[in-house]
């Protein structure tokens, strides 16, 4: 009899499986207020802000496809990626793994669970999955909702890529899609980051806010003049660099990179947070997680991730410096004229031309030829050349461009006005600004090309 007991006894204080400690902690995140409205505004206001943004006689351009969001339902889904990867997913992080371990210390319900579920790497991987699940369907609903806005609103038509070469819906929906799969790599990174704030600072303030202190940091580190190795080293750079599959040929180098490196980061803070959890001690309730440990397990191992990941781009990839130098301007800019010039030459009803015909050539300066014709800034000038079948006169237009430290730069129509001047050409979809006034590019940072 007394042996019976005590088998029932063990049975009775066998470890909670994993799978029923996930069930348990998804339901108690779902039952949370802040996280129920985060999900229900993630799924219905990016479709709102879509629609609503399509119809607008004022256009985001100062976004990335902000300009096309009028032409095709495509841009919004990827307006609103520009979005989310500046704001929203760094603050989503913070609220859902920001705090999925430091509101127990709040509660002070730490001893109830671990007497429920007797292990704590199972309440870790529970809580870790949990919270990693709400992030995922946040994300999700932040694409669907934007792209079914988008192409409600507006339609399923062609987008334009950051070279001017055209996208069919196809291969825009397969690309938007890629570009918000490749987002979720630096979207784990802060959640990562989120759950070590959340171990390491208990109950402090600062636990919670760490994702987005993360993501601020490194989106103030993007506007200096920073070597483009120290860039790409930086988890948040897949939030950047996915513009790099809108051109032909897509320019992966970067992307694959900022993955692979984000990725890296989301390991590591996990296991950090993962090594921190288990030795903590229960016992001491009142600790608030503030001491000298948290940062010497928490931040010391971020800040040697972030040196060696610097050291191994560096020496992966020899670019210690802009990467924006003159031929690279010139070649994209020749090349988005000549896809774009074909497009107007086609909405104007004109005799069709190749690029091959118009042989485009772009000579460009900075600051007028008084500066080294490199880096970012706002005082690009570019003269475009092209000719035309049966034409003698060579072609020549003045664009004035501003390239942001990322690569991605403005081309501002200078004349003549009736190349790349401000009108209205009459499009299927309606009435639509000059595509050779202004547009988008791109100037891949990483060298492809082998120097002789």
């Amino acid at each position: 009899m007394t042996a019976i007991i005590a088998d029932d006894n063990v049975a009775a204080s066998r470890p909670v499986s994993v799978p029923r400690g996930y069930r348990f902690e998804l339901v108690k995140l779902v039952s949370q207020w802040r996280v129920r409205l985060l999900v229900l505004g993630c799924w219905i206001a990016p479709a709102v802000f879509a629609a609503a943004v399509s119809q607008q006689s004022t256009l985001p351009v100062d976004t990335l496809f902000g300009r096309w969001m009028h032409a095709t339902g495509w841009a919004g889904p990827l307006v609103m990626l520009g979005f989310a990867g500046t704001w929203a997913l760094p603050l989503l992080t913070s609220v859902v793994a920001g705090d999925v371990f430091a509101s127990e210390d709040r509660l002070g319900t730490w001893r109830h669970l671990l007497v429920a579920v007797r292990s704590p790497r199972r309440i870790f991987a529970a809580k870790a999955l949990a919270s990693l699940t709400v992030i995922l369907l946040l994300v999700a609903g932040l694409a669907c909702s934007s792209t079914v806005g988008g192409v409600v609103a507006v339609g399923n038509q062609p987008l334009v890529g950051l070279d001017g070469h055209l996208l069919t819906p196809g291969d825009a929906a397969v690309k938007v899609l890629l570009a918000w799969v490749c987002a979720l790599a630096p979207t784990l990174a802060l959640a990562a980051i989120g759950l070590l704030g959340s171990v390491a600072l208990r109950r402090s303030p600062m636990g919670l806010l760490l994702p987005s202190l993360v993501a601020l940091a490194m989106q103030v580190a993007q506007m200096l003049p920073l070597p483009v190795a120290v860039r790409l080293a930086l988890p948040g750079y897949a939030f950047i660099s996915w513009n790099g599959l809108f051109t032909s040929p897509a320019q992966l180098g970067p992307l694959l990179i900022g993955v692979a490196v984000s990725l890296v980061w989301a390991v590591l803070a996990t296991a950090l947070a993962y090594l921190l959890f288990l030795r903590r001690d229960f016992t001491n309730l009142a600790h608030d997680g503030s001491g000298r440990g948290a940062i010497t397990t928490g931040l010391l191992p971020l800040v040697a991730l972030a040196a060696l990941t610097v050291a191994v781009v560096a020496a992966a990839t020899p670019s210690m410096g802009s990467g924006i130098e003159q031929d690279k301007v010139q070649r994209s800019v020749a090349t988005s004229f000549a896809h774009l010039y074909r497009t107007q030459t086609q909405q104007l009803h004109r005799p069709a031309v190749t690029e091959a015909q118009l042989r485009v050539t772009a000579a460009c300066n900075k600051s007028d030829g008084q500066a080294a014709a490199q880096g970012p800034g706002n005082d690009w000038r570019c003269v475009v050349s092209w000719h035309l079948p049966g034409v003698t006169v060579v072609g020549t237009a003045v664009y004035q461009l501003d390239v942001a430290s990322d690569g991605r730069f403005v081309a501002d129509g200078d004349g003549p006005k009736e190349v790349n001047g401000y009108f209205l050409v009459r499009t299927p979809t309606g009435d639509a600004p000059n595509p050779l006034w202004q547009f988008d590019g791109n100037v891949e940072l990483l060298d492809t090309t082998p120097k002789g």
